[in-house]
C-alpha cells in the first residue's frame, strides 16, 4: 500500500478544521492581551482550546495506527522511537514526522486555532512549520521527559525566533505525566542539553547555583484537547505516567518567518539539507499564516 507524502500539499486535505477567510473569521480565535502578558512573563501559555472531541478521537485513531512499525507509511517518519526511554522498566514512544503521514497529524498544522496563537506568541508575525512530535506514555509505565529547552537541540537553526504547541489528546494530570514549567526560565539563556528521555533531573548541572535556587516547577494539567504554547529557551519536563490512563500527546515546532539555517549537515532525517545562512523554506518547512490571512 502506498502512502502519499503529505509534506508535499500545504493546505488542509481534510474537513478536519475550516480555513478562515475573512478578518472576522480569525478573530475569534485571536489570544487576548492578558494571555500574551501571560506568556512573555512566564515563557508559557496553558489552557489554549485547539481540539474539539470528534477531532481528539480521530487522531486517538491515527495515532493508534502509526505507532506500528509496519505501518506502509513508517518510512515517512524523520525519528521513531517505540521506546526512546532510558528506564528499561518505563516506556515513552516519540517520533517525528506524523505530518506527513496521516491527514489529521497534517491538519493540525494548518488548525486556525494553532496558526492565530502561534502568529501572536511570536509577535504578530507569519509562521513556518518547523516540525512535529508524537509523545506517548502509556498507563502505569509512562516515562519521563528531561528538563530541557526545546532551542538546545535546535541550535541548527537561528535566530531564537522558535515556538513549541503542545497538545494533549488525554487529560493530562501529575499522575499520569503532565508538563512541567519553570516561570520565567526563557530569561535564562541557552543552557546544555540533556538526555531527553534520561534522568528527570539532569539539567541540574547545567544550573548556576542562583538558578537552582530559582528552580521551582509548576505543574500544568490541562484538559484533552487544550495546549500549552511555550517559549523555545522555557525550561520543561514531564514526570512518568503512574495511571491507570495513557497519556498521549503531539507537539507542533514552529519559528518566525525568516529564521535561517546555521549548518550545513541534514537538519531532520531524510530531508535535504539546507545550506548554512539560507533560509528555511519550502517542501518541508511551509508557511502556516500570519492569522491574519
Amino acid at each position: 500500500m502506498h502512502v502519499k507524502d503529505l509534506s508535499t500539499v500545504h493546505h488542509l486535505v481534510s474537513d478536519m478544521f475550516k480555513w478562515p477567510t475573512t478578518k472576522a473569521g480569525w478573530d475569534e480565535y485571536r489570544l487576548t492581551q492578558h494571555q500574551i502578558d501571560f506568556f512573555n512573563e512566564n515563557g508559557y501559555l496553558a489552557g489554549v482550546k485547539m481540539l474539539d472531541e470528534l477531532q481528539i478521537e480521530t487522531l486517538r485513531e491515527e495515532l493508534r495506527q502509526i505507532t506500528d512499525p509496519h505501518h506502509p507509511g513508517h518510512g515517512l517518519f524523520y525519528e521513531f522511537h517505540s521506546n526512546e526511554s532510558a528506564d528499561a522498566n518505563t516506556i515513552l514512544f516519540h517520533a517525528l514526522g506524523a505530518w506527513r503521514i496521516t491527514p489529521g497529524f497534517h491538519d493540525v498544522l494548518w488548525n486556525p486555532r494553532f496558526v492565530m496563537a502561534a502568529s501572536q506568541l511570536l509577535g504578530n508575525v507569519p509562521v513556518r512549520f518547523w516540525h512535529d512530535q508524537l509523545f506517548y506514555k502509556p498507563a502505569k509505565k509512562g516515562g519521563v521527559v528531561a528538563w530541557h529547552q526545546d532551542y538546545s537541540y535546535w541550535t541548527r537553526t537561528t535566530p531564537v525566533a522558535h515556538l513549541t504547541g503542545w497538545c494533549g489528546l488525554d487529560d493530562s494530570t501529575q499522575e499520569n505525566g503532565c508538563l512541567l514549567y519553570v516561570p520565567g526560565s526563557h530569561r535564562w539563556g541557552l543552557l546544555d542539553k540533556p538526555n531527553l528521555a534520561g534522568d528527570l533531573m539532569g539539567i541540574m548541572q547545567f544550573l548556576t547555583p542562583q538558578q537552582q535556587v530559582e528552580f521551582k516547577p509548576i505543574p500544568v494539567e490541562t484538559k484533552a484537547g487544550e495546549a500549552i504554547f511555550h517559549h523555545s529557551l522555557t525550561l520543561h519536563g514531564s514526570g512518568e505516567n503512574k495511571s491507570d490512563r495513557p497519556r498521549r500527546a503531539f507537539v507542533l515546532n514552529v519559528f518566525k518567518d525568516g529564521v535561517t539555517s546555521a549548518s550545513n549537515d541534514v537538519l531532520l532525517n531524510g530531508v535535504p539539507p539546507v545550506p548554512a545562512g539560507a533560509k528555511m523554506e519550502g517542501q518541508f518547512f511551509p508557511m502556516l499564516g500570519s492569522g491574519n490571512n
